[in-house]
């Protein structure tokens, strides 16, 4: 039913993407079952070049193309590529699923259980990226087991939180960010234009994103299942190093453990290390989008986090205070690179963020009451996370449940009320 309900879900959007997501399933199945053989090094291979070739296919081909043709001082028309949804989670997870199988740290499962690993819906489409061991072992658990009225209870709890998250702080900010980025595409933004945007869009990124991943979680654990927590207050971090610890928790686990240790980490000294991280967050950043802006973003956040692994030697210790403020200031100039459509943009308001003589605002008519980001701030900044909300607060109480029962009736009026956007991660 699981399965079923999950390829109905990912078809919803567009159907003729189903076939692209059941044989992609079907080839690595089979690709895990031909690692038992002596050939398991080639076969590893073939299986993260078909998976890579899947996204460079469906991903980046106007991406490569488009360079390509730069590069000759020629025009590229575009292909048109319909970008499938998730595709990056699904293929990511599958990748680690090969590796660990190569490595002999994963058993074989049967096909229906590996199918529901791959696609089951709540987190199919924009993660968290779920690995093998953290899943499937789930499925020999009944979900009508004892505790079943408060994993219920629960999950709608955390799905709640996700959707007031995305409908009434993410959607909210975007109606701050979208038209002042939009704006800056025709002529400079003055400062306080220029920092609202940026604020605005550091405000709806992450709560369009951990709602998402708290919606998922929460979905997930009403099915009887607990899948990894994916954001723990990334705009408390005192240091990059610690951002990356908080922020997308699945992929920089994912990177860690499949590109930056084995290309060394910190094992082969502070250079390698150095460009070890430097190489992992440029294919992060590539992993975000095809877009020039997006491979510079991953690169700064490389370089961040070579320079704070060279500043720990020193063994020199920042105020917190100083330590959180530097950190949030960069992970907020480096957002506007990945939200700007390119390089001119996005150059033309980190310039504009220091430029105190263009002091004023464009218009002052905002898509929506900027105080609104106070609130958000407040929220992420000094409020309790959504996961010690829902899943570990003790209210046993049926004076809790009509408040949520409340809010989510109210979330149900204001989704169908108004058109909202997309999720940010649905493009990756």
């Amino acid at each position: 039913m699981l399965i079923l309900a999950s390829i109905v879900f990912y078809g919803y959007w567009d159907f003729r993407l189903i076939p692209l997501l059941v044989t992609s399933v079907i080839i690595n199945w089979f690709l895990s079952w031909a690692l038992q053989s002596s050939l398991q090094k080639l076969t590893v291979i073939i299986g993260i070049l078909v998976n890579l070739g899947i996204i460079g296919v469906f991903k980046y081909a106007d991406f490569f193309s488009e360079s390509f043709a730069w590069l000759q001082g020629d025009t590229h028309q575009s292909l048109n590529i319909i970008l499938p949804l998730g595709i990056s989670f699904f293929t990511f997870q599958q990748i680690s699923y090969l590796v660990d199988r190569y490595k002999e740290n994963a058993p074989l499962y049967n096909f229906r259980k590996y199918f529901l690993y791959v696609c089951f819906f709540p987190q199919l489409i924009a993660g968290p990226i779920v690995r093998h061991n953290e899943f499937i072992h789930q499925l020999k658990l009944s979900p009508l087991r004892e505790g079943l009225y408060e994993r219920l209870s629960r999950g709608a709890t955390l799905l709640t939180i996700g959707l007031i998250k995305k409908v009434f702080f993410a959607d909210t900010a975007a109606k701050i960010a979208d038209p002042l980025f939009q704006s800056a595409e025709i002529a400079q933004l003055p400062f306080m234009d220029v920092w609202l945007a940026t604020a605005a869009f550091t405000v709806q990124i992450y709560f369009d994103f951990s709602g998402y991943s708290d919606m998922a979680i929460g979905m997930a654990f009403m099915f009887g299942f607990t899948l990894p927590i994916n954001f723990n207050a990334p705009y408390r971090a005192l240091s990059i190093q610690d951002f990356w610890r908080r922020w997308h928790i699945t992929l920089s686990h994912f990177l860690r453990d499949y590109l930056y240790i084995p290309m060394g980490g910190s094992r082969s000294g502070i250079s390698r290390q150095m460009l070890a991280l430097i190489i992992t967050m440029f294919l992060g950043g590539l992993w975000h989008g095809a877009g020039w802006t997006f491979v510079v973003w991953g690169l700064m956040h490389g370089l961040a986090l070579g320079l704070c692994t060279l500043w720990q030697t020193t063994n020199v210790q920042l105020p917190k205070t100083i330590s959180w403020m530097t950190t949030l200031l960069f992970v907020m100039i480096a957002w506007i690179l990945f939200r700007a459509p390119d390089f001119n943009v996005a150059m033309g308001m980190i310039l504009s963020l220091v430029e105190v003589n263009q002091f004023g605002v464009t218009t002052g008519n905002y898509g929506a009451n900027p105080f609104l980001l106070v609130i958000a701030a407040g929220a992420a900044l000094m409020g309790p996370t959504s996961q010690k909300i829902a899943l570990k607060s003790n209210y046993n109480t049926p004076f809790v449940a009509a408040p949520i029962a409340l809010a989510l009736i109210l979330i149900i009026i204001q989704v169908g009320s108004q058109t909202h956007p997309d999720f940010i991660y649905f493009q990756f």
